[in-house]
């Protein structure tokens, strides 16, 4: 069975009935288990469960240390183009918004390479926006080959490829892939996906499966909090996490809680995600997916980011903007960012925030020849 089928079981399950039907003694025995099963999961995502969000907390602090230890990857997200073909009402990117478009030369690559190397990170981010037109393989492919002189990790958080394409990038450096979903539930995606490639469901959904396919080492999952009800979504995230790690065991997982957040274009219905709400979904992953890591962004708070580390971060952004060409170009030859950030600080202000806490900020986790 795959993804796709996997998540469509879920089509007619009765959430509400179910959190309903969750007790005080059921998730006491769930926070008493060395592991839990999906339903389990789905039991720590409840109302119910709120109230346990402490020793859930305790738990998975005590998860991540046995698994990860005090280390917490630092990184840094790289946008080289935002020209995009889709209509995403809840993106900055989406092809109708009148912002700046960019795609970068291969020199305004390269210098932005060399800024970021110059704060010392190792892992990083390439971003585009979704347009084969604009960013075709082969600009990918010269991008990965600069990229790769100045870190030991890309991660591609791209348009979805074939799995061949996956391959080809692979084999020139690239070693981890990250593809939000968005949505699960795929009546709602195709009310807020009204045009373009990313418009395909199923398509999107299966693009890790082609990645692990074609050798990824890593990869990162997640729903857009804030479209949905975010206790189906995680869940459902949580569904395609441990279909991964039982198809393709070799390949590392990492989690995120993503909200929207203010963007250019029309405002849209959102559902709204408490960072109370944000607390327990990202124990409920550490406690259900124990060997997956946690990643926190910048579309988080600094006070909010920094209370997160000692409850299970294994990876955290630092000195980010989402402007493509942000850390090297002009403001006059910059492109518009995708989303606005919420938390501004620079590479060694994450750092030593990190050391203050008393974990160990990671500029090299590991590297592939």
């Amino acid at each position: 069975m795959g993804i796709y089928e996997e998540i469509h079981q879920y089509d007619d399950f009765d959430f509400d009935s179910f959190f309903n039907d969750v007790t005080d003694n059921q998730i006491e025995k769930i926070l008493l288990k060395d592991r839990i099963t999906r339903e389990d999961f789905l039991a720590l995502l409840s109302p119910r469960a709120e109230k346990y969000i402490e020793p859930m907390a305790k738990k998975a602090r005590d998860i991540t240390l046995r698994n990860f230890g005090k280390s917490i990857v630092l990184y840094t997200p790289m946008y080289i183009a935002n020209y995009c073909t889709n209509k995403c009402i809840y993106c900055g990117y989406n092809v109708e918004n009148k912002i700046a478009r960019k795609k970068m030369t291969y020199e305004e690559i390269e210098k932005e390479a060399k800024s970021i190397a110059e704060t010392g990170l190792k892992h990083i981010i390439l971003l585009t926006g979704e347009s084969r037109y604009h960013c075709p393989m082969d600009y990918l492919k010269e991008a990965v080959k600069i990229l790769k002189k100045y870190f030991d990790s890309i991660c591609l958080e791209i348009y979805p490829l074939e799995e061949d394409e996956y391959r080809e990038l692979v084999s020139l450096g690239a070693n981890s892939l990250t593809v939000y979903q968005e949505t699960y539930n795929e009546e709602v995606y195709k009310s807020v996906h009204l045009a373009g490639k990313k418009r395909d469901y199923r398509y999107r959904l299966e693009a890790l499966d082609r990645g692990c396919r074609a050798g990824i080492h890593s990869v990162g999952m997640s729903a857009l909090l804030g479209l949905y009800k975010w206790r189906n979504e995680v869940f459902l995230t949580g569904v395609h996490a441990d279909y991964i790690s039982r198809t393709y065991p070799s390949v590392e997982i990492s989690m995120s809680v993503p909200r929207i957040r203010p963007h250019a274009g029309s405002p849209i219905k959102i559902y709204d995600v408490t960072d109370r709400n944000f607390v327990q979904a990202a124990m409920a992953y550490k406690i259900f997916l124990q060997r997956a890591g946690f990643n926190v962004t910048t579309r988080e708070s600094a006070k909010m980011r920094n209370n997160l580390i000692p409850l299970g971060v294994t990876k955290m952004s630092a000195g980010v903007t989402t402007e493509v060409g942000g850390h090297s170009l002009n403001d006059k030859d910059k492109g518009e960012g995708q989303f606005q950030i919420s938390d501004g600080r620079s590479v060694d202000e994450i750092k030593a925030t990190v050391e203050k806490l008393g974990y160990n900020p990671v500029f090299k986790d590991w590297q592939f020849c």
